[in-house]
């Protein structure tokens, strides 16, 4: 391929090769040159050294143009990705991110709640439609719809190896379902007077335990479908229950404005806890990787004031977030930011992060450290009633009232 150089170009090329070849001292091949080339020898003082800096100039300015290049593709996925590279994190910083991966649809009311499944690379929604269906979070692929409640589905739970789901709903059953082969309805267990309002297994996964709206709170054998105790205290509807990892004690929130904590054993009340002043809608306890963010969000030095926990979060319609340290029945710190009802709550896997659900729409990330909303999205169309964060994979699921589940990925 001929270079395109103007004819004075060439000269000066020509006489810049002459002063290489007559500096660098290759006389012989100085004569053949200048014969073949033409060049005469007036011009070579201006054009002393040119070779070498021109040389020089362009491998400086090739590795500009790298560093451009990797800087504006950097960017470029930034743009893409709406956020800072992934790579540059570690999975323990990770959150969801606008826009979501994954928009369902199908259900024909409100979403109620959203779990993953322990195991397989699938979640669940409840809806007030009487329905629960199976999505592939990986993929959005709709799986298959569980029937058999006559009402609003209220919530759902996997037991720890995801071989059972439990779901309870206002037409005050409890339902558990294969959720290995036939996705069948196994059992249905009645005794609840009102509305159902939320169930969770015992982590050894041989009970369940479920609210209701008639004040009660009970436990039911898995084996059998018997009710085996019953709990008394709340002096209203009990909105949720969750079971702490060990299953030693659980929580539960009502709307009397309190939260109490059980011993799963002996039907007594060990705490009642109360700051909020509204009906408490939801509560998740905190994995132990959360203990040191919690304690720096507290101000304590961690050598002196130190709480041991356990922790949990709960959120109300008073549109505040508490965390509470159990063991002493105490409210640690406030997070303010949501302008309307908190429905939904999860901890971030790695510990640092609380995620929450609310009727504003949003959906916000909490720096428990710093106690502070690092991130709002703008989730969903209507109030975002429930959220759920997966505990291996970076993922996020939300549901609705506007009936869409969303699956958002974290980086």
């Amino acid at each position: 391929m001929k270079m395109v150089l103007s004819q004075r170009q060439r000269e000066e090329l020509n006489q810049a090769i002459a002063d290489y070849l007559g500096s660098s001292g290759y006389s012989e091949s100085l004569d053949v040159f200048r014969k073949e080339a033409d060049v005469s020898t007036e011009n070579e003082k201006k054009v002393s050294g040119l070779l070498e800096k021109k040389w020089t100039s362009v491998i400086r300015l090739q590795k500009k143009v790298m560093e451009l290049e990797a800087k504006l593709s950097e960017a470029e996925k930034e743009v893409i990705e709406g956020a800072p590279t992934k790579a540059k994190r570690s999975p323990g910083e990770w959150i969801p991110r606008p826009p979501e991966k994954f928009s369902l649809t199908g259900h024909r009311a409100s979403i109620t709640r959203v779990a993953f499944h322990p195991i397989f690379g699938l979640m669940v929604s409840s809806s007030e439609d009487a329905t629960i269906k199976v999505w592939d979070f990986e993929t959005g692929e709709y799986e298959r719809t569980l029937k058999g409640h006559t009402d609003s589905v209220q919530d759902v739970a996997f037991d720890a190896q995801g071989k059972l789901l439990v779901s309870c709903s206002a037409d005050l059953s409890i339902k558990l379902w294969d959720f290995q082969q036939s996705y069948e309805c196994v059992k249905t267990m009645h005794g609840h007077d009102h509305n159902v309002s939320s169930v969770a297994f015992v982590p050894a996964g041989d009970y369940v335990i479920s609210a209701s709206r008639d004040k009660t709170i009970k436990m039911w054998e898995v084996a059998t479908g018997y009710c085996v105790k019953t709990y008394s205290g709340h002096r209203e509807w009990v909105r949720m229950v969750r079971v702490h990892l060990d299953g030693s004690i659980f929580a539960s929130c009502s709307n009397d404005h309190s939260i109490r904590i059980w011993q799963t054993s002996t039907k007594d009340c060990k705490a009642e806890l109360r700051d909020h002043d509204h009906t408490v809608e939801c509560i998740a306890w905190a994995p132990d990787i959360s203990t040191i963010a919690i304690n720096e969000g507290t101000g304590v030095d961690n050598k002196k004031g130190h709480h041991q926990g356990p922790f949990l979060a709960s959120g109300s319609r008073d549109k505040t977030i508490k965390i509470w340290d159990v063991s002493v029945g105490v409210c640690l710190f406030t997070l303010n930011g949501h302008d309307n009802w908190v429905r939904g709550l999860s901890f971030h896997p790695g510990g640092k992060y609380l995620i929450s659900a609310s009727d504003d729409k949003t959906i916000r990330v909490w720096d428990l450290r710093n106690k502070r909303c690092m991130k709002t999205l703008y989730a969903h169309q209507h109030f975002c009633t429930s959220i759920d964060f997966h505990k291996t994979h970076p993922y996020v699921i939300s549901g609705s009232v506007d009936q869409t589940v969303k699956v958002w990925e974290c980086r």
